[in-house]
């Protein structure tokens, strides 16, 4: 199986990926003797089987994110904006099987929005500014040339700041992201369709998309390689959009410029607007994949892109419960795109097409929690611990969709045909998608400026379960929820009556208790 000539991380070569490996696991050796910067907050289910399943894997991921994912930062390649902390002079990497470097906007964003931030704030920290530039106008996310994974990091710096309540890094923040967004509306906003260009979220692979703009005479399995891919207008991307223009507007009311953000949120607004216009499908209760310049609208499934709508907002209640209601589930989960594009099928899916990322995957199942669908949320969870548990417990990048074997699955490549790629294991995003799924899903935490509020969604099947040790802020929580369902029923903080809200300039040791019901 040939191993990506580009990646599904970016344009890096994966060949010498073994001496890589040694380089990163000496590294992470290095950066664990010295603690990382973690807390380690304890899963446990009341209910043996469950903890088996479920809570030992939880432990797993964390273990693996704060050791070996968890890489010394060169300064000469990741601090090129000068705002690295030394200490802990660390970032997280994007997975094993991939050379160094590995600055990758989209895993850096992804995994510090996931659980980094929370779970080691420095090193949250340290991870988002390892992909920003000083330019000539001041910071700014990485220019390359995936230029739609910039605005996902603009996402995870809210949150970053959410958690965290550190306004040095808010102040840097805004400054990069208004510069970022300037840099994407000049070049890839569309004015006739009030749309973002770019390809799809997850997909930079060619395997991501049907016939045409895939084309035979392309002999590569890069996007952009393949002509009128840069003009597409997708739905996760302009989620995404969506997101980041919200988060810049919630950054700039922070810091006191409410004029900015009521403008901001107007343009947020005529872009969610324009999604419903151009993307949703009335008679089948869903959003469309994409929407070329000429008008065609393809109707595949794109899994990011419906969780994302739901997770970030552009659905509203209505939308979100019919797409969660009519979401396709393949026997393994959610799939990148559904269904297979005819050059592909159930023996050689494409590897962009009908296969689960566990990433994927797990932002639909937090998509589901967040909206009280219990049922769905725990099909999402227990669908990827047994993928992971499968797989020896380790963390793969992709899954056969209908036997949950671990495989890369097809692509064309520089041969000019469908090639076999490779499943890369040990992936950070793979973890933290686990990570987040209990902390933000099974847990509900929901951060704000001031707080963070818990919004639990547990299966009533599970039982009792708790996460004691979590550090926030200047805390350090316990938390336990019992019964079942989304709806909290009671609420004890120290054990006296309150709201399902921890103020965040308290500090000390305290524990939530929170009965649930449907």
């Amino acid at each position: 199986m040939p191993v990506e000539e580009r990646s599904s991380r970016g344009r890096l070569s994966r060949r010498g990926f073994l001496a890589a490996v040694t380089v990163l696991g000496a590294a992470s050796a290095r950066a664990a003797a010295q603690g990382n910067g973690y807390t380690m907050p304890t899963l446990a289910f009341a209910d043996p089987a469950v903890q088996h399943r479920l809570g030992t894997l939880y432990s797993t991921a964390l273990a693996t994110l704060a050791g070996r994912h968890t890489i010394d930062a060169d300064p000469s390649v990741y601090d090129r904006a000068g705002l690295l902390d030394y200490p802990p002079g660390t970032v997280v990497r994007a997975g094993g099987g991939y050379p160094a470097p590995q600055r990758w906007t989209r895993d850096a964003a992804v995994n510090a929005w996931s659980a980094v931030s929370l779970l080691a704030p420095a090193v949250g920290r340290n991870t988002l500014w390892s992909v920003v530039d000083r330019g000539p106008g001041g910071l700014v996310v990485q220019q390359d040339d995936q230029w739609w994974d910039q605005v996902v990091w603009i996402v995870a710096a809210l949150h970053h700041y959410r958690v965290t309540g550190d306004r040095v890094f808010l102040t840097r923040a805004h400054e990069t992201s208004a510069n970022t967004l300037a840099a994407r509306r000049t070049s890839d906003f569309d004015p006739s369709y009030g749309l973002f260009r770019g390809p799809g979220f997850m997909n930079d692979g060619i395997s991501g998309y049907p016939s045409p703009p895939a084309s035979a005479q392309v002999h590569s399995s890069f996007v952009l390689d393949h002509p009128g891919t840069e003009r597409l207008m997708c739905l996760s991307t302009n989620c995404l959009y969506y997101s980041a223009l919200s988060a810049l507007a919630d950054m700039a009311d922070a810091l006191g410029e409410p004029t900015r953000a009521v403008s901001l949120r107007a343009e947020a607004a005529r872009l969610r607007k324009a999604v419903d216009r151009h993307l949703w499908r009335e008679d089948a209760g869903t959003y469309a994949y994409f929407v070329r310049e000429d008008g065609h609208v393809d109707t595949s499934q794109e899994g990011a892109g419906l969780a994302l709508a739901v997770l970030c907002g552009v659905a509203d209640a209505r939308r979100a419960r019919l797409v969660l209601d009519g979401t396709h589930w393949q026997p393994h989960g959610i799939v990148n795109v559904w269904p297979h594009f005819p050059r592909f099928d159930d023996s050689r899916p494409g590897r962009h097409n009908v296969m689960v990322w566990p990433m994927v995957h797990g932002l639909y199942g937090n998509a589901a929690a967040g909206a009280g669908r219990a049922d769905l949320f725990e099909r999402a969870v227990d669908r990827l611990a047994a993928l992971v548990s499968a797989s020896d417990d380790d963390f793969y990048e992709l899954y056969d969709s209908v036997t949950g074997a671990v495989d890369g699955g097809w692509q064309e490549g520089g041969s000019g045909r469908a090639e076999h790629f490779v499943s890369q294991p040990d992936q950070t995003w793979s973890a933290t998608a686990y990570l987040r799924l209990v902390n933000e899903g099974l847990f509900g935490l929901t951060y704000t400026e001031d707080a963070v509020r818990l919004r639990p969604c547990l299966p009533p099947g599970w039982g009792a379960v708790s996460l004691r040790g979590l550090a926030y802020r200047d805390m350090t929580l316990d938390l336990t929820l019992s019964g079942g369902g989304s709806r909290v029923r009671a609420c004890t903080i120290d054990g006296r009556p309150a709201a399902p809200v921890v103020p965040a300039d308290g500090t000390g040791h305290h524990s939530v208790d929170l009965v649930l019901g449907i």
